[in-house]
């Protein structure tokens, strides 16, 4: 009897202090208190293992495009607001706020260097998207210090829902000392939809590359819905990257000539010839091993 009267105690003491917590803490968007420690700001990345030069038996890189229309992509497209939707932003959002912060570098001249070669000056990460041609002069003022006129000019900015695509580039390679085939993303671009003034496509330009490994700190902070609606079991985008969850097409394999797919092959013989890459990296891996 006593004990069922002292379990009865812990049971009203503990739902009082539960109770009492929620009187009296702020406000949430919960019905718990997320641990920050697991998924959330101070979430430690997986470092990847150390690869001596010497133990590499093969490698080639590899250039993929990541589409946002497609269904599993879309939760590097999603949400579209500009302020974070329960801890959640897109991935151009978290790009383009580290760059603002100075957290990690944006390189330049994305369309033909993709080797991290041009960092790009605080003016040039302020006219990101911007094209030659598009600023447009607002108006006529007037300067008071200088007692003179001046044309105002502005630019138009770019529009971040806009992209709807991500260039990854990427490395695989074979151990020989671990013995395993192993993949690391290098650098990551957006790229952008060019329309004209009707509205039409007109083309793509590719923004700007970042240094995979150096955004990998941020991206372990972001926060990305669970395609298995599970809010419980969070991710993140270095999550999302790391474990494949995505789906892309290679457009480009290490070759003598350093061309894109595009450029000897067209229409449907360009995705057998990216499928046939993909194949051929399987078959090496599994060749690799005896039976």
């Amino acid at each position: 009897m006593k004990n069922l009267i002292l379990i009865f105690s812990l049971a009203c003491i503990a739902h009082f202090s539960f109770a009492q917590d929620i009187l009296d803490g702020t406000p949430r968007d919960g019905a718990y208190d997320k641990d920050i420690r697991d998924g959330g700001k101070e979430r430690m990345i997986q470092d990847y293992q150390y690869v001596r030069e010497a133990d590499v038996m093969w490698s080639t890189k590899i250039e993929r495009v990541i589409d946002l229309r497609e269904k599993m992509n879309q939760i590097f497209y999603y949400p579209l607001s500009s302020r974070p939707i329960a801890d959640r932003q897109n991935l151009i959002d978290v790009l383009m706020q580290a760059i603002d912060e100075g957290t990690i570098t944006a390189y330049g001249n994305a369309t033909n260097d993709d080797e991290f070669q041009s960092p790009m000056s605080r003016s040039e990460v302020d006219l990101i998207g911007i094209m030659e041609g598009e600023k447009m002069t607002i108006e006529e003022k007037f300067d008071p210090d200088n007692q003179e006129y001046y044309l105002d000019t502005t630019y138009n900015t770019f529009q971040r829902h806009d992209v709807k695509k991500y260039r990854i580039k990427e490395e695989w390679f074979f151990d020989k000392q671990r013995s395993v085939m192993e993949v690391r993303i290098i650098g990551i671009c957006p790229v952008i939809d060019r329309k004209n003034e009707d509205g039409i496509y007109t083309g793509e330009t590719s923004l700007f590359w970042v240094y995979f490994p150096e955004a990998r700190q941020i991206l372990s902070k972001s926060e990305v819905f669970n395609h298995r609606k599970n809010d419980a079991a969070r991710l993140t985008y270095d999550d999302i990257f790391h474990k494949r969850f995505f789906s892309s097409r290679i457009v480009k394999e290490s070759n003598k000539y350093d061309r894109k797919i595009s450029e000897y092959k067209e229409g449907i013989d360009a995705l057998l010839e990216a499928e046939k890459i993909k194949e051929e990296i399987f078959n090496l891996e599994h060749d690799l091993w005896e039976y």
